[in-house]
């Protein structure tokens, strides 16, 4: 289920490019999610730049968390990763059916809607969590990705996502790359990066075509002289727990947790992003609920 994740950074430090091949983590999530063919590709573009953004944050323990709400038919699409590359993503409505679009692909941009906005939230340990936010572009999330870092963080980029699903819904192949010029990038570099993106058809044939993470970021980085910065092998794994799902219930007020105990036979949490159940009893509730009284009066006296 692990992804190959490589960050390339060119002889003058100008340029960074991060290229991941996601195929087993895209797999993982449609097996958990059991999406349609075009959730499976809007879903999967959305954690693996999630993916590739986590791998831009630089302390242990700092987590990204990507949103995107363009009005359409799949709802809201959400994606978490931490600095490793890993991630966890979840859409409102996993299946939906749509003609392909003008160029005979699945349409990512009619599943997730085009009027509406991405939101990237970085939590990095500061007091509150650094959000920016952009207008959807177009829908298709490597675009809108690429508006964002320009809109909100200043820093040029390039982006480009890819996920091929089978006809029988299972995942062929699913990656991305990120590239991002520093403040000081002369105007040489630009230029060859141009050069290089227009060889570049789309993700997905790349790898089809039996092109590796590095391969891949040799021919985006053509003409400077990349170097292998660091490397990750990412996957798709929900940190949730039993521990961390009682917490959130004890983080509930007193009458909505009485009400609970009181009114049902025992208490199901799922999780949105793997879907494992906890199931606590009304017992454990009221065991929760004499904690946080014993807690009012300990602070009051």
């Amino acid at each position: 289920m692990k992804g190959k994740l490589k960050r390339y950074l060119s002889a003058d430090g100008a340029v960074v490019c991060a290229v991941l091949e996601g195929t087993e983590m895209c797999r993982e999530m449609e097996r958990i999610h059991k999406t349609s063919a075009v959730c499976t590709a809007a879903l999967g573009r959305l954690s693996m730049a999630a993916s590739l953004i986590g791998y831009t944050l630089k302390n242990p323990g700092d987590t990204v968390t990507v949103r995107l709400d363009g009005g359409g038919p799949a709802g809201i699409l959400l994606a978490v990763a931490d600095d490793l590359g890993n991630v966890k993503s979840y859409v409102d409505q996993p299946v939906v059916e749509l003609p392909l679009n003008a160029k005979g692909k699945l349409d990512v941009a009619g599943a997730v809607g085009t009027d509406g906005t991405l939101f990237v939230i970085k939590d990095i340990g500061l007091k509150e969590p650094y959000s920016g936010q952009t207008a959807l572009v177009s829908g298709e999330i490597a675009e809108d990705i690429t508006q964002y870092f320009a809109d909100s963080e200043q820093v040029p980029s390039a982006c480009g996502l890819g996920v091929l699903v089978n006809p029988d819904l299972t995942v062929a192949c699913a990656g991305g790359y990120l590239i991002q010029l520093l403040p000081f990038a002369p105007e040489s570099d630009i230029t060859q990066l141009e050069e290089n993106l227009k060889d570049v058809t789309s993700v997905t044939d790349l790898l089809q075509s039996g092109m590796t993470a590095e391969d891949i970021a040799q021919k985006l980085m053509a003409g400077l002289d990349a170097e292998l910065l660091d490397e990750s092998e990412p996957e798709y794994a929900c940190d949730c727990s039993r521990e961390r799902t009682a917490n959130m219930l004890r983080s509930l007020d007193i009458p909505t947790l009485r009400e609970m105990a009181d009114e049902m036979p025992e208490i199901e949490v799922c999780c949105h992003f793997c879907n494992e159940k906890y199931v606590f009893t009304p017992d454990e509730l009221r065991q929760m609920i004499a904690e946080k009284e014993q807690a009012a009066s300990e602070s009051e006296s």
